[in-house]
């Protein structure tokens, strides 16, 4: 018995090959049908994959890829999956799928033994041996870090994500094959527990959806999408499997219309066009449901239709057809052609006022763009030449893939890594311009300085400001589709933690980050030592007492070099300084057990807090929220990004932060000695509107020697609204401040904003 790999999916998606009988209009195929494998085969055979590998590939290969079988298939004996299906009937699964992507001899060999080194203890030595060295690879590449110990899952997941893209930088196809594999792991769902399938399908939807997104293969994207929401929200999805049911013999006779409206049309034209329907996922119904606040019956967009032409100027001229036809929509027209997606996809899109007054989207396309658009980076191994190599085929899918090298050079770790990789998983896009004309692509709600950094890391390391348009913005503002964007840099110009807080793109985090890192280490560790110190203290420790045993064998723990390395993670919020503290204990009293000391158990001191001048670097920050001065009561927030932040002790956003992560928040206080330094503070001023009020407040606020960094003001009926940024020494003087201002005849109302 044969195992199905890839037949089930054209029609679970909608989606129909060029090379297949166009479906009539009134057969739509949704990813809600999605039907599990109906029965279980006891014998698994070659088969079924030949099929479809002596469609493109030769008897040299066929031979060497049953090779690879029989040593799978060997290495698997006895192995049962949860199914109770064979265990070769998995790696044969994920090799279908792969086959039916048309890749090559040697990605077909990795899916057929991606599991042998993770399970059966097969060494990579053998594989290269047997099956070459770009084979096992990938193979590599695909194996999981089991036999590794991490201190956390999140640690765990970051390194083997880590892993796996940086192999897929190497080579493309271990995501590829790895894309498969989850797959078919996600149609074969049913035999696990709830709580295993939720687990399972919330990664496949926060990570391999968004990679085969990314990657341009629509058709895995969709189907691996609806698999995901069926496990994650099976209620819903049922409910809306059967709405959609319901639907589609109601839209019938209006898409049969459509369909035979526009087919006519081209033909007069003499345009020779294959017209396909199509079907939105569920799950994109049921985001667009969510997204927009919308019932079932309001979401009118649900089917379309694809238009397969000849050539690129017929594109254009179906496009000028179906525009006379029917009326187009404002704003719902697309050129993905001239201007590609970030994934390589190319399309015409328009969506037109069709009979009855009923919206309907049309995709026009050449079978080049289809094919591209179904399978994405794939689709590439189906066109690739003799001579041409797989850095090739990598620079001509996406540039992207070498990216993630970049980012992995410029990462502390593997969490962090994994952080800045999900934040370039973005499904939409942004098109604009040098100064000389050259297309830049980024991500949407990207930013002046996520351009700058993707032209080059040192030109965003000192980005001093930006012009778009012509006209001078600051760094944060959003870029629109169209906008010219010239970047002036300066050599004094640096990264600020700030930035962090609006960039997209997960290069420029990541090199603002590392830039951080390198100039801001001594701070980093005195702050660190600082907190551990305080730490030590609450656990009756004495650090000159503490063996240097107890150290070494915490730097062995923690994979640190030294104990600066400790310091500065404990400076910038990786690390909690009491859990360090907590650990040392723990390995002290290892060490004395094993001497045979007895330790006495001592009720923990409350911790001391830790002291702020206002004048400790970039490692202490005072929240933009709330801006704590001296005086008032403050706690501190030990933050990855930013170090350690100071909030009032009546800021609403740092309760709703603490709430959530009490671990993370620290004791704080203000120190004696803060000198004549100025604080940053937020004043709010209600004002019955007259003539010269603005003039008089202010006049009133540099009386009281502060100083006014910014103003803003907001009309509210008859009253006006001045928000003042000032800088004042201390509460005293704040207050000293007020009661002049309270003088002025036409102010109603006075006090801190944001508290």
């Amino acid at each position: 018995m044969t195992l199905n790999g890839t037949a089930s999916s054209t029609s679970q998606t909608g989606i129909v090959d060029p090379n297949h009988a166009a479906l009539p209009v009134n057969q739509f195929d949704s990813a809600a049908n999605i039907t599990p494998p109906s029965a279980k085969p006891l014998v698994v055979t070659f088969s079924n994959l030949a099929k479809k590998l002596e469609t493109y590939l030769s008897p040299a290969d066929m031979k060497r890829i049953l090779e690879a079988f029989r040593f799978a298939d060997e290495k698997h004996l006895g192995q049962i999956r949860k199914s109770g299906e064979p265990y070769i009937s998995h790696p044969l699964a994920v090799a279908e799928i792969c086959a039916g992507w048309k890749l090559d001899a040697q990605a077909v060999m990795a899916a057929l033994l991606h599991d042998v080194v993770e399970d059966q203890g097969v060494t990579l030595d053998e594989l290269i041996e047997r099956f070459g060295a770009p084979v096992a690879a990938m193979v590599d590449g695909l194996s999981k870090l089991e036999k590794l110990q991490f201190k956390t899952h999140v640690d765990a997941q970051g390194e083997n994500f880590r892993k796996m893209l940086l192999a897929m930088a190497r080579d493309v196809r271990v995501i590829l094959i790895k894309l498969a594999d989850r797959l078919h792991n996600m149609r074969t769902l049913d035999v696990m527990n709830r709580s295993k399938q939720f687990r399972i399908a919330s990664e496949t939807m926060e990570v391999y959806v968004p990679i085969a997104h990314r990657l341009g293969i629509n058709n895995l994207y969709r189907e691996m999408q609806d698999l995901a929401f069926h496990r994650l929200y099976p209620y819903r999805y049922e409910v809306l499997s059967k709405a959609i049911q319901a639907s589609r013999g109601n839209r019938r006779v209006l898409l049969g219309k459509v369909h035979d409206s526009v087919s006519t049309a081209l033909e007069k034209n003499g345009i020779h066009a294959e017209i396909y329907g199509r079907e939105k996922t569920l799950y994109g119904i049921y985001r667009k449901m969510r997204s927009q606040n919308l019932s079932f019956s309001q979401v009118l967009d649900i089917y379309g239709f694809r238009i397969v032409v000849e050539t690129l100027p017929q594109c254009y001229m179906a496009l000028g057809v179906l525009h006379a036809l029917y009326k187009p929509i404002p704003g719902k027209v697309q050129d993905y052609i001239a201007m590609p997606k970030l994934n390589s996809y190319q399309s015409l899109h328009t969506t037109l006022i069709g009979p009855y007054g009923a919206p309907v989207e049309f995709q026009i396309r050449t079978p080049e763009m289809h094919h591209v658009a179904e399978t994405g980076v794939a689709a590439h191994w189906l066109y690739k030449s003799e001579n041409e190599t797989l850095t090739d085929l990598q620079k001509h899918s996406l540039g992207w893939l070498q990216s993630l090298l970049d980012i992995q050079q410029q990462t502390g770790n593997s969490a962090e890594f994994f952080e800045h990789i999900k934040v370039d998983l973005f499904p939409d896009s942004v098109y604009v311009f040098t100064p000389k004309s050259k297309i830049i692509a980024l991500p949407r709600q990207a930013t002046a300085l996520d351009f700058a950094y993707n032209i080059h890391t040192d030109v965003g390391d000192h980005t001093a400001s930006v012009k778009i348009n012509n006209s001078s913005v600051p760094l944060r503002t959003e870029l629109q589709n169209g906008d010219i964007v010239e970047i002036i840099t300066s050599p004094n110009a640096h990264p600020t933690p700030k930035w962090l807080e609006f960039v997209r793109t997960g290069k420029a985090r990541s090199c603002i980050r590392s830039y951080l890192r390198s100039v801001n280490q001594s701070d980093s560790i005195k702050l660190g030592k600082r907190l551990l110190q305080q730490a030590f203290k609450s656990q009756h420790l004495n650090e000159a007492e503490i063996p240097q045993a107890v150290f070494d064998k915490l730097l062995y723990e923690t994979g640190s070099k030294s104990l600066d390395d400790i310091y500065i993670d404990i400076g910038v919020g990786k690390r909690l300084a009491a859990l360090v503290a907590r650990r040392v204990v723990g390995l002290i009293d290892e060490v004395n057990r094993k001497k045979g000391m007895s330790t006495a158990e001592e009720e923990p001191q409350k911790v001391e807090p830790v002291l702020i001048y206002g004048s400790e670097g970039i490692n202490v920050q005072l929240a933009t929220c709330c801006l704590p001065i001296p005086g008032d009561s403050i706690i501190g927030e030990l933050n990855m990004t930013r170090g350690l932040v100071v909030h009032n002790a009546e800021c609403q956003q740092a309760k709703k932060l603490m709430a959530k992560e009490p671990e993370k928040w620290i004791n704080v206080d203000w120190g004696e000695d803060l000198g004549n330094r100025s604080f940053d503070c937020y004043l709010r001023v209600l004002v019955h509107e007259e003539k010269g009020v603005l003039a008089r407040v202010t006049s009133e606020i540099s009386g009281a020697n502060a100083n006014i960094t910014a103003v803003s003001m907001e009309a509210q009926g008859e009253f006006t609204m001045f928000k003042f940024t000032i800088q004042v020494e201390n509460r005293v003087h704040l207050a000293n401040l007020i009661r002049r201002v309270r003088h002025v005849p036409s102010v109603r109302k006075i006090g801190r904003d944001n508290i």
